[in-house]
C-alpha cells in the first residue's frame, strides 16, 4: 500500500481531488487531501498574512500528526512550491514527489519570480485586501458545463503573499525522486521548462491544467503507474 498526499493549487481546496482520491483508494491505497489555510472549507481563515511558509507548515503538520511515512507527495500548480518546501524540511517522511503542471524554484525564488509578466500583472491588478480572486474555469482548462458549475462554486480567493514569499530550501528535496506530469506542455506557463531544468522525467497528459477535474481517472492512473 502506498500513502498519497494530494495537495491542491491556488484557489482550490482538498475537494478538487475527490475523484482522483476515490480511484487511488479503490486500488487499495491510503490518500490524504488536505486543504491549505485560507482556502476551501478553511476560507474563513483567509488573510493577507498567509504565505508559502504557512502552507508548508500545514503540510508538515499533516505528516507529523498523522505520522505519515514513505509518502508520495503530489503538488498541483502553486502547490509544487508547497510540497517541495515541506519535503525539504522533512525528507525522511517522503518517498517521492510528483509535480502536476507545477511551479518549482530554487532557494530564494518565489512564484512571482518564476511566472510570466502577464500573470504577475493580472495578479497585481485584481488583488483586493491581500487576496487574489479566482478566474473563470476556462482559464484552467475546464469547459464542460457540469464541471464548470462544480468548480466555480467552490473556488475561493487566494492569499497574495503565497506568490511573493520566496521558497526556503536547503537542497534536501533535490535528493528525493521526483517526476513531472505535464498537462499543458505547450501552454503559457513554464511547467515543461521547469521540469526540464530540474532534470525530472515527465509524463504528458493532454487534458488541460485542472486534470484532477477534467480527467481524474487518467491522472490517477499515472500516479498508480509511478509506484515502484
Amino acid at each position: 500500500m502506498t500513502t498519497y498526499v494530494l495537495v491542491h493549487g491556488a484557489w482550490h481546496g482538498g475537494w478538487c481531488w475527490r475523484h482522483v482520491a476515490a480511484r487511488l483508494r479503490e486500488a487499495g491505497h491510503e490518500v490524504h487531501t488536505p486543504t491549505l489555510t485560507g482556502l476551501g472549507e478553511r476560507a474563513h481563515l483567509a488573510g493577507p498574512g498567509i504565505g508559502l511558509r504557512t502552507h508548508a507548515d500545514d503540510l508538515l503538520g499533516l505528516l507529523r500528526y498523522e505520522d505519515l511515512r514513505d509518502v508520495v507527495l503530489v503538488g498541483h500548480s502553486y502547490a509544487g512550491l508547497v510540497v517541495r518546501e515541506a519535503a525539504d524540511r522533512m525528507p525522511d517522511r517522503v518517498a517521492r514527489v510528483t509535480m502536476v503542471d507545477a511551479w518549482a524554484g530554487r532557494d530564494g525564488e518565489s512564484l512571482d519570480d518564476l511566472a510570466p509578466a502577464f500573470f504577475r500583472d493580472w495578479v497585481e491588478r485584481v488583488t483586493v485586501d491581500g487576496l487574489v480572486p479566482p478566474g473563470p474555469a476556462a482559464a484552467v482548462g475546464v469547459t464542460e458545463p457540469d464541471q464548470v458549475a462544480w468548480l466555480e462554486t467552490k473556488l475561493t480567493p487566494h492569499p497574495r503573499r503565497t506568490f511573493s514569499e520566496p521558497a526556503l530550501l536547503s537542497g534536501a528535496v533535490d535528493a528525493i525522486p521526483c517526476r513531472a506530469v505535464l498537462c499543458t506542455p505547450d501552454g503559457p506557463m513554464p511547467f515543461a521548462r521547469i521540469a526540464d531544468e530540474h532534470g525530472w522525467a515527465a509524463t504528458v497528459l493532454d487534458v488541460g491544467h485542472d486534470a484532477m477535474v477534467t480527467a481524474p481517472r487518467a491522472l490517477a492512473d499515472v500516479l498508480l503507474d509511478e509506484i515502484p
